[in-house]
């Protein structure tokens, strides 16, 4: 009996030093919540911005999901120069939809990208091409993703405030559209594992090496990414928004990531498995990242994400002695439970629930956070060998 006390009270002091310290962390972030900048509004477009904004789109094989992209964008007024959606070669038809398009709104172009060359992931490959084709007349460069649905008055709320806040280069988290009951419990848990990570959306992050952006739409001064050298310093990178943002930050400009929810949509994935395939491998941002930073955010997310909800549960269950420290790791963990349900409510407005079936499930969701942290941990040291359909390395 003793030497099961002496066993229990070990595990339990590793489990708060593990804890404490990653608790103590995600506090301090969480406090900076109140002096966050509010969501991006709509406006109205002022004479100073006409033919401001080149927007480049990469797609291949987009053609079942971009269409309300390209509705959005025709509702955008005269700060849009441009459209320019770069190809890599669809084969369902994706250039003919921006061609019909093009036939009602002459700002819409479509070009065919080279070949990809070596080095290079195909999206920052597409936005290189396409910046590079941008008019040198517009001030700003906005990149997009085909599966994004802008409202009316975004972009010229975007520039507005880019201007306003002195950003060189800003971006926005969007509304999430959930449609199934998979997702509606596994998407919210993969997207609390970025809001632990890093500050609110809102704050102006100091370190240029914990940066967030969000490239579904990433504004940028065309002379900044014309210094930058475009996406060259994110070739290879599948998180090459982040890897970009990052870049940018670490040469002196101001970069900033809002909260867009009220400007734009996205769906993203068609159900759990493909949420849990598709966008559970680019969460790590291990491209982004080295190897300590990488090691950190697997720490902090295990010890404030992954274990509380196993830790209370075999609380629960298991007899276990009432010794203080047992008692202060239950109440710890019941506490941080406490603080993710609470969370909850403060992405509740980020998800588009009126057409999900078992939309309740997305107040499940915290009981899927240990498998959301798994993701993370199962991506973290893998490369990709495809996405979105083309394949990489052997």
């Amino acid at each position: 009996m003793d030497n099961a006390l002496t066993v229990e009270s070990a595990i339990t002091l590793i489990l708060l030093l593990i804890q404490l310290p990653a608790t103590a962390i995600l506090l301090s972030r969480l406090l900076k919540g109140p002096r966050r900048l509010p969501p991006i509004q709509p406006q109205q477009p002022t004479p100073d911005l006409l033919g401001n904004v080149s927007v480049v789109i990469p797609t291949l094989n987009e053609a079942g999901r971009i269409s309300p992209l390209l509705s959005g964008l025709s509702q955008q007024s005269y700060e849009v120069r441009e459209i320019i959606v770069v190809d890599s070669n669809s084969q369902d038809g994706t250039p003919d939809l921006v061609k019909a398009a093009q036939q009602k709104d002459p700002r819409f172009r479509v070009m065919t990208d080279d070949p990809l060359p070596t080095g290079w992931v195909g999206r920052p490959w597409a936005l290189h091409s396409g910046f590079l084709n941008t008019s040198e007349n517009s001030e700003w460069f906005l990149g997009m993703d085909a599966d994004t649905q802008p409202h009316p008055g975004l972009v010229a709320g975007l520039v507005k405030v880019a201007q306003a806040q002195g950003y060189d280069l800003v971006s926005l988290s969007p509304q999430f559209i959930l449609q199934y009951p998979g997702e509606c419990l596994l998407q919210p848990a993969l997207l609390m594992t970025l809001l632990y990570r890093f500050d609110p959306a809102g704050i102006t992050t100091e370190q240029p090496e914990r940066v967030m952006a969000n490239g579904q739409c990433f504004l940028c001064r065309r002379s900044v990414l014309a210094a930058v050298g475009g996406y060259r310093s994110a070739s290879s990178s599948f998180c090459d928004d982040v890897t970009l943002a990052r870049y940018i930050a670490a040469q002196g400009f101001k970069v900033g990531f809002l909260d867009g929810a009220k400007v734009y949509k996205v769906r993203m994935y068609e159900g759990a498995l493909e949420t849990w395939k598709e966008w559970g491998r680019s969460l790590d941002l291990k491209d982004a990242s080295n190897s300590a930073q990488i090691w950190g955010d697997l720490w902090l997310l295990s010890a404030v994400q992954g274990l509380p909800l196993l830790i209370v549960l075999g609380g629960l269950i298991l007899p276990l002695p009432t010794l203080l420290p047992v008692r202060l790791l239950l109440g710890l963990n019941a506490f941080l439970l406490l603080i993710r349900f609470g969370m909850l409510l403060a992405i509740a407005p980020s998800y588009d629930r009126t057409a999900a079936k078992g939309g309740w499930l997305f107040w499940l969701s915290p009981l899927a956070d240990p498998l959301a942290v798994l993701r993370i941990f199962l991506s973290a040291f893998r490369t990709p060998k495809e996405w979105r359909g083309r394949k990489y390395g052997t």
